[in-house]
């Protein structure tokens, strides 16, 4: 006669099977107050309660202190302190008549720039860490100069001129000063 098993036994695999698969899903749930680890999800996955939402980029704001702050309608009459972040255009006095200083480009140690006046342009860029430039605009024309600035401070005034200085801050934030004897 053939061995048999006995009666009672024969579904034990199953349900040990079940217990096991039961006691693996409960170990996977906690109620301790450790932080849960962090998993990488799939693109379609939803993300887990432990991972927090994600928010969008801040725009920049400038961490450096200018003596007036954002407002470009301090340089009206040619005279000013500003930080900016974002591309900008500043209307001012020039030495003949109205001028603009279009901020083209600001980013981490960059800005670009352009000043109009009458029929003339002049056109100023810099990347790099303490960059800047400066521009000397003139009834009779404009000069140009871009580079390292070190502690140069405040440019000087100069007779007849608007001097423009746009330093670019390692934050994307720069500072444009414009000096004139008026």
């Amino acid at each position: 006669m053939a061995a048999t098993k006995p009666r009672g036994l024969r579904g034990s695999g199953v349900v040990l099977a079940a217990l096991i698969a039961l006691t693996a899903a409960a170990g996977c749930a906690s109620d301790s107050d450790e932080p849960a680890k962090a998993s990488s999800s799939s693109p379609g996955e939803r993300p887990s309660k432990a991972d927090p939402p994600k928010r969008p980029e801040p725009t920049p704001k400038p961490s450096v202190s200018a003596a007036d702050g954002r407002d470009i309608t301090a340089c009206a009459d040619g005279n000013c302190e500003i930080a900016v972040s974002e591309p900008v255009k500043i209307p001012f006095k020039g030495p003949r008549g109205p001028a603009t200083l279009s901020v083209t480009e600001v980013g981490p140690n960059t800005v670009a720039y352009t000043v109009k006046s009458g029929n003339g342009q002049s056109k100023g860029s810099v990347s790099g860490p303490g960059q800047g430039c400066i521009t000397v605009l003139r009834s009779n024309g404009s000069g140009n100069s871009c580079g390292g600035l070190g502690d140069a401070g405040r440019p000087s005034a100069q007779p007849d001129a608007v001097v423009i200085q746009a330093a670019a801050g390692e934050d994307g934030t720069a500072v444009l000063q414009l000096v004139s004897d008026r």
